[in-house]
């Protein structure tokens, strides 16, 4: 039986390691230090808690990076100096020349870049998608069959897949960090009531559920924008837009897992101007 070891049951990592066990193989976690919400998350997900970060090491034969994208380093730099010989597959949200970076420390031989895009997949009707590149993808999307997350491997270098995610995202989400901006504009110069006039009851309502759903991601998003400002100026464009929406997002970071109760609360943490 293949062992998949699980870098880490999130929100998103524990739905992704609950799908992949779909294929018959077991997998494991590293409950060491975890919080308690951690170990409900992975109970709840059928993982098998391994208790070390080095015990899965040891036992896996693959290893699933799913961790905000400011760790995504720190994890790979782990498990390679813990001697791991098997497959490492990088499903962050990363810039596409970090993760070659990342495969040149395993060896492209035994590295996958993934991609994720949509929310946790737990139901049969899920249009979330892990895209895949990379010689040896097929081996992972092999994993997934007959489970609520769907997969695509792109042909190309590794990077690919990085790169969908990057693009994906950097509309996705950058455009909510902009609409949270141009409310907090609104409502700091008095005329957010005419523009919400101006929009209509329909966009307003749909533009204030975007604006609080997100804000409990926040924290993450914050690493993401740096990581699409990275690939933008590593293709000769721009950057500062997403910089820019890193920040917004900043300071949202209180809401972390728990959305603002509504618009009112969410432009309230914004910061104040300057004097």
């Amino acid at each position: 039986m293949t062992v998949i070891g699980l870098i880490s049951p999130g929100q998103m990592g524990a739905s992704i390691g609950a799908a992949v066990s779909n294929s018959g193989s077991s997998v494991i976690w590293a409950g060491d230090g975890r919080s308690e919400a951690t170990h409900t998350r992975a109970l709840d997900a059928g993982l098998e808690n391994c208790g070390s970060i080095t015990r899965l090491v040891n036992d896996s034969d693959i290893v699933l990076s799913v961790c905000p994208p400011h760790a995504a380093e720190d994890v790979a730099r782990k498990v390679k100096q813990l001697a791991f010989s098997g497959l490492f597959v990088d499903c962050n949200a990363i810039a596409p020349q970090k993760s070659r970076l990342i495969a040149e420390q395993f060896g492209y031989q035994h590295y996958v870049d993934g991609g994720i895009v949509g929310g946790p997949a737990w139901k049969s009707k899920s249009d979330t998608r892990l895209y895949l590149s990379g010689d040896r993808s097929n081996e992972i999307a092999a994993l997934f069959d007959n489970s609520p997350l769907h997969t695509a491997v792109i042909d190309g270098e590794i990077g690919a897949a990085s790169a969908m995610k990057i693009v994906f995202a950097a509309y996705t989400k950058g455009t909510t960090a902009l609409l949270t901006a141009i409310l907090g504009v609104a409502e700091r110069e008095g005329v957010r009531n005419v523009l919400e006039s101006r929009w209509g009851p329909a966009f307003t309502k749909q533009a204030h559920q975007r604006v609080t759903d997100n804000s409990a991601k926040a924290w993450r998003f914050e690493g993401e924008m740096l990581e699409i400002a990275a690939t933008f100026e590593n293709a000769g464009l721009p950057g500062g837009f997403h910089v820019a929406a890193a920040e917004v997002f900043e300071q949202l970071a209180q809401f972390k897992n728990e959305p603002a109760a509504n618009i009112v609360e969410l432009l309230k943490a914004l910061d104040q101007p300057g004097d």
